[in-house]
């Protein structure tokens, strides 16, 4: 893989290859990424007007399960087969295909969600798509989880990013600005669903959801969720053994085990109408 870090990277929904390489370990990705607090959750089973939902981009189905838990009907949209035939394999109803070329074949629904997955959707064609798709006064909910591992943790691992990765992509997976919290890291991502969701001119004011929790990790718990993230699918082997090599380390100087914070925001609105 090569990668030119002398502008802009793209947005995320361009990345096609990173978007669709998840279901490389689909096992992995659900055993190991993170779960969604059952505040936000409710919160947003409440705010739709009824029982139907459709999750955008459902990977292994993490989210998915969690709102049939809360309550709802969940019909499950994934580009990649892979992860597809994992979340049927575990009871959930999901068909194939990029959200903006989906044919809904008149289905409507009460909500539209999209965790961990909606900055891998062009952002205006998106909020279109969805207000297409619901009924009204039906809600639009994209959710991310933003894990925040204490300050000396995340420079330690900032520093064996640089150590292990070469430089042109120790830049690109973010090894380099150990200043940047992880909430300012994310921050495009919100403003852009944001912005999609006015642009659209079909919803109301986008608001941003929060629920505060904590989660402790050991080292191979840690070390075994590494390599789901966006840009760490497709590392070169050799590079992604050493990178873990190198947290490892980090995380036994830290005694073996640590507590990330995690942020979880939902930017939600209702259609208009």
């Amino acid at each position: 893989m090569t990668t030119s870090v002398s502008g802009p990277l793209p947005e995320p929904h361009r990345l096609r290859d990173a978007a669709e390489s998840f279901g490389a370990d689909a096992a992995r990705y659900d055993r190991a990424r993170p779960d969604y607090p059952a505040a936000m959750v409710d919160r947003i089973a409440a705010a739709a007007p009824g029982r139907d939902v459709l999750d955008v981009g459902c990977g292994t189905g993490i989210a998915s399960r969690r709102l049939q838990a809360a309550g709802c009907r969940v019909l499950g949209l994934d580009v990649d087969e892979r992860m597809a035939a994992f979340a049927r394999s575990r009871g959930l109803d999901v068909e194939v295909a990029k959200f903006e070329d989906w044919d809904a074949a008149g289905r409507r629904f009460d909500a539209v969600v999209a965790a961990q997955t909606w900055h891998w959707i062009d952002p205006v064609a998106g909020a279109a798509k969805a207000a297409g798709l619901l009924r009204p006064g039906g809600l639009l909910a994209a959710v991310w989880n933003v894990a925040q591992p204490p300050a000396d943790l995340s420079r330690a691992f900032a520093a064996a990013t640089r150590e292990a990765m070469p430089p042109q992509l120790a830049a690109v997976i973010d090894g380099s600005d150990v200043v940047k919290s992880a909430m300012d890291g994310y921050r495009p991502m919100f403003d852009s669903a944001a912005r999609g969701v006015r642009e659209s001119g079909a919803f109301t004011e986008p608001a941003e959801w929060r629920t505060a929790w904590e989660r402790e990790y050991t080292r191979d718990e840690w070390l075994d969720q590494l390599p789901t993230g966006g840009l760490y699918t497709r590392l070169p082997k050799p590079v992604l053994e050493r990178l873990l090599e190198a947290a490892g380390a980090v995380i036994d100087e830290a005694g073996g085990a640590f507590t990330v914070r995690f942020t979880t925001v939902a930017v939600a609105a209702t259609r208009a109408g």
